[in-house]
């Protein structure tokens, strides 16, 4: 009877190896989604006090056609003193050379006074 037990059943060692695989497979899954939660960029944008919300959604927009750089939307019910707080680009995609291109960008716009690249390590770009 033992014998037929240890057919059936797969030896210590075997299932020992099944489970610690099965936990690797789970923790790379996990770790995949979070290195791509932390591996997100962006740039957040500052304009000169009293620049209009027109002209705020005309320099958005006018830099918003530059490779793997997507203006980030604005949220629904915004005020108009805060458009102009919240326009931020992603650059998750990016490469170097992409960000450089929206620097350019931004900077023919004397409204426009910060470019702050920022990513999810809350430790700046």
């Amino acid at each position: 009877m033992p014998r037929q037990l240890a057919r059936i059943v797969p030896p210590r060692p075997v299932a020992r190896g099944l489970a610690a695989a099965g936990i690797a497979a789970l923790a790379l899954t996990g770790c995949a989604k979070m290195d791509a939660a932390l591996s997100k960029t962006w740039v957040n944008i500052s304009f000169k006090p009293g620049t209009s919300v027109a002209a705020v959604l005309r320099i958005r927009a006018a830099c918003s056609r530059i490779p793997n750089v997507t203006a980030v939307p604005l949220q629904r019910h915004l005020r108009a003193a805060d458009v102009a707080a919240s326009v931020q680009y992603d650059t998750t995609r990016a490469s170097n050379a992409n960000v450089a291109q929206l620097q350019l960008c931004l900077q023919k716009y004397p409204a426009v006074i910060g470019f702050d690249p920022q990513d999810s390590s809350d430790s700046g770009g």
